[in-house]
Formats: C-alpha cells, sequence, structure tokens
C-alpha cells in the first residue's frame, strides 16, 4: 500500500490504490482523536488497508500528544488486537 495520507482539514486518512480508496475519518475534541468512521472498498477489503489506515492515525495521535477514543467498531477492534496502543486510548468519560 502506498502511504496513508493526512488531510487534517477534513479529518481523515486516506489511501488511494489501485482498484479503490480507503479512508478513517476522524473527529478532534481538545486532546482528544475520536475515530468514528474507517471504510476501504470492498475491492480492497482483506488486504490490511484498513489497518494500516488506523495505525497511520494512531501513529498521528501519539506524535501530537492526543488520546485515542475508537467510537469505530474496527477502529475499536484493532486497537483491541494490538495491546501496544493500550497506553493511547482516552479514558472513558465519568
Amino acid at each position: 500500500m502506498s502511504a496513508a495520507r493526512h488531510r487534517p482539514e477534513q479529518h481523515r486518512f486516506e489511501a488511494v490504490l489501485e482498484g479503490g480508496r480507503g479512508e478513517v475519518v476522524y473527529r478532534l475534541d481538545g486532546e482528544v482523536m475520536t475515530i468514528v468512521h474507517t471504510e476501504v472498498d470492498a475491492a480492497l477489503e482483506g488486504q490490511g488497508v484498513a489497518g494500516q489506515l488506523v495505525q497511520a492515525a494512531l501513529d498521528h495521535a501519539r506524535d501530537h500528544g492526543l488520546t485515542v477514543h475508537p467510537a469505530c467498531s474496527y477502529a475499536r477492534s484493532y486497537m483491541e488486537r494490538h495491546p501496544q496502543t493500550a497506553a493511547l486510548r482516552a479514558s472513558p468519560p465519568r
């Protein structure tokens, strides 16, 4: 996969590949990045594109001192499968 591109003005990370595209959409609330949606075109499913996009978002959060709330079920599952991302997880609201 070519590198995921960050589109901060659109609050997303995207990958455009032969055969389709994928994206992770997020919103920022202070120091919390909420990943709200992950999607890849059907032609790209099963190729690891969604995981690479979520990882790019997590890397961005880490590099910028943000925590992450994975509202998207795919992002939540990804973080559960990759325990090394636990330190990025935003505390649940009290």
